[in-house]
């Protein structure tokens, strides 16, 4: 069975699979984007703000795509998505994909739109912050 929040949140992992980060309509126009780590950890305030913290991410790779591996429904308000990342650094020519750069990004949902985004390049910390599983030393082993 699907819910509303589940399918909201389905639907932005399909446009974000495709590359594209434009749309933004569903979220507050308060939205709180969180970077819980990776290289550029930070809270963004607003759509703006969320605009200007996903162009900093997406602007340091060519070819920026994620692909959705599971969704978690965790309760009336969260759903849980852990993704796989690929791209490769502009600068260091790093490739995600050789280095199984999987993460996770938390939706806060009420009213159907989105009110706060939490985003982890770490699955294992994600996990470990939502009480999902306990961390061991950081490393993602998948």
């Amino acid at each position: 069975m699907s819910s509303a929040n589940l399918d909201l949140v389905c639907s932005i992992y399909a446009a974000w699979e495709r590359g594209d980060f434009d749309s933004a309509e569903w979220a507050v126009r308060e939205i709180e984007a969180v970077w819980a780590d990776g290289p550029s950890p930070g809270t963004h305030t607003g759509l703006a703000g969320m605009a200007e913290g996903m162009r900093e991410v997406v602007s340091a790779w060519e070819r920026w795509r994620v692909q959705a591996e599971q969704y978690c429904e965790l309760d009336r308000e969260r759903v849980l998505v852990l993704y796989r990342a690929s791209a490769r650094g502009k600068a260091s020519g790093v490739d995600l994909g050789r280095i199984h750069s999987r993460g996770a990004t938390l939706f806060h949902v009420r009213d159907g739109k989105v009110t706060q985004l939490v985003i982890y390049w770490n699955r294992d910390r994600a996990l470990a912050d939502l009480g999902l599983v306990p961390e061991a030393d950081g490393a993602d082993p998948t």
